[in-house]
């Protein structure tokens, strides 16, 4: 299919003192000459052995000392490079000899090649480290930069003033931002920039700063935020002081990184395996080879219609429906009404038949949240969604049409109780591909393309890629008053530990670098959200 005939060029920044600080942006280029692009910035962490060069595992390139005039001794210190693990082993083995190894495939049996592969996803389960453990992506040499100065092990650089005090534009930012406007110069038209932040630690603050730049320079293209935290990345067992730290930086990050996009859609649950989200998963929160698995499939069933072709007069448009680029979901859901710029991000992973008997509950029923601290069960009149279903399943494991996905929204809608003032669906025949590398986080009640069986299973072990081959996939964005309680917790917080009189955070939000005056502006920033969303009192005078 042509939508999904794309090419990711991802531009990464890492730290040249640890190999697990990283900043990466995923530049998206539609491949037909006349289809907007996408530029899709993603920040991250945990980089592993990646060369500055853009590829796996290769030999490190010479680098100038960091003080050129220094003539004394020089001690170099290195570490040992991280051992290749199976899945990595056999990439490298098929780069190098590709034709060599098809033809041992050939002379090889089934059972041979399902070993093998069970191999790797037992390897891959027990022992990811990094995101470049599952990763097969060859990366542009242009797409890959350097941080020096970084002296911070991953679980040291966790609040908005160690970032903030490790990045500084005028020094750094002119190298990125001319590396990102090389991609930019290759497309004929952006759609957006599609940025996905770990808002969790000191990469918030360097994403702030990024942020900026591009909207300085790009003005008139939208940016949608999708702000990312993994499962229990807080813990109860923690000081006060650690709390008070950890509500700053949420707060601060929040703010910040909002007043540089359209739309922000916060994204992170503490436990996503105790979510309703996790109904047929098997999820290890300990684990963020699974949770990261479940939020990239959803950010990438959500930006699907980005990638569509929209379809002509005369196009067969029976392969897909409702393509919609970033400026339109951005306008949809903050430029209009209340112009709500947050967004919840729902799932259904995978999706229920529209038919049968395991369809206890509606497709719109068993969307479930992976956005943090939001109501439940409140009725907004004026909320505004917009929908991706693909590879829906109709009775029997039958692909659905998406006449019949359509169909089957309008009548769940017609029957729901509440309904949203509007909602834009986009459909697609192709499900979601469960490529080899994918973790075993299925239930057993999930079959080979992702149908939900019936009957009790006593198998207890979780599925992966050797069982699942493909899943029918629903995600949705909502613009709705069920953010409130989020958006309150981190007005309050910022208030209470950082801007009252005595506040307990007032010292280390000095440390980073932050005056009263710029404090305020994120309390205001923060109280017009709350407001936007607060439903309308009614006067108590009497005419």
């Amino acid at each position: 299919m042509s939508c999904l005939g794309w090419l990711g060029i991802p531009l990464l920044i890492q730290s040249s003192r640890i190999r697990i600080l990283t900043w990466m942006f995923f530049i998206v280029l539609g491949i037909p000459s006349y289809t907007p692009r996408l530029l899709s910035i993603n920040i991250r962490g945990s980089l592993g052995s990646m060369s500055s060069r853009g590829t796996l595992y290769t030999e490190v390139a010479s680098t100038t000392p960091d003080v050129v005039t220094w003539t004394g001794r020089v001690s170099t210190q290195a570490s040992e490079p991280y051992k290749r693990n199976l899945f990595l082993q056999r990439l490298y083995e098929e780069e190098e000899s590709l034709n060599m190894i098809n033809e041992i495939r050939g002379s090889n049996n089934g059972s041979q090649s399902e070993y093998e592969d069970k191999d790797i996803t037992e390897c891959l389960e027990n022992g990811v480290q990094f995101w470049t453990d599952y990763s097969k992506v060859h990366y542009h040499p242009r797409s890959l930069y350097e941080l020096n100065g970084v002296w911070a092990h991953v679980e040291e650089f966790d609040n908005y003033g160690i970032g903030r005090d490790s990045f500084a534009w005028a020094a750094q930012g002119e190298e990125i931002g001319d590396r990102l406007r090389f991609f930019v110069e290759e497309c004929d038209h952006i759609q957006g920039f599609q940025f996905v932040v770990d808002d969790s630690g000191g990469f918030s603050a360097v994403a702030s700063e990024f942020l900026e730049n591009i909207v300085d320079e790009y003005t008139n293209i939208p940016v949608l935020l999708y702000a990312v935290q993994g499962s229990g990345s807080r813990t109860n067992l923690q000081s006060r002081k650690r709390a008070v730290l950890e509500d700053l930086h949420d707060a601060v990050s929040f703010s910040r990184l909002s007043s540089y996009c359209k739309l922000i859609v916060p994204v992170g649950l503490p436990s996503l395996s105790k979510s309703k989200a996790s109904r047929f998963l098997h999820i290890e929160d300990a684990k963020h080879y699974h949770s990261s698995a479940v939020y990239a499939a959803a950010l990438h069933s959500i930006s699907l219609p980005f990638r569509m072709v929209p379809v002509g007069p005369t196009a067969d448009a029976c392969s897909v429906s409702g393509a919609v680029d970033v400026h339109g979901v951005v306008q949809m859901l903050s430029g209009q009404g209340r112009q709500n710029m947050v967004s919840v991000l729902d799932v259904a992973m995978p999706a229920p038949a529209l038919t049968g008997e395991q369809n206890e509950l509606s497709l719109l029923e068993i969307l479930q949240p992976l956005t943090p601290q939001i109501a439940e069960d409140v009725e907004d009149m004026q909320a505004i969604e917009h929908m991706t279903v693909h590879g829906a399943l109709a009775s029997e494991g039958h692909r659905a049409s998406v006449g019949e996905v359509k169909d089957t929204v309008d009548a769940a809608f017609r029957c729901a109780n509440t309904r949203p003032m509007f909602c834009h669906l986009s459909v697609a025949l192709s499900p979601l591909p469960i490529p080899l590398p994918f973790p075993s986080i299925f239930g057993n009640n999930v079959g080979q393309h992702g149908e939900l069986m019936s009957g009790q299973i006593t198998n207890s072990s979780p599925k992966g890629s050797l069982d699942i081959h493909s899943i029918p996939m629903a995600a949705r964005l909502r613009s709705s008053s069920i953010v409130l309680p989020l958006l309150e917790s981190k007005l309050r917080n910022l208030h209470q530990f950082g801007i009252q009189r005595g506040a307990a955070g007032a010292e280390l939000l000095r440390s980073w670098g932050f005056g009263q005056e710029e404090l305020v502006e994120m309390e205001e920033m923060l109280s017009k959200m709350v407001a936007a969303l607060h439903p309308p009192q009614l006067s108590s005078d009497s005419d």
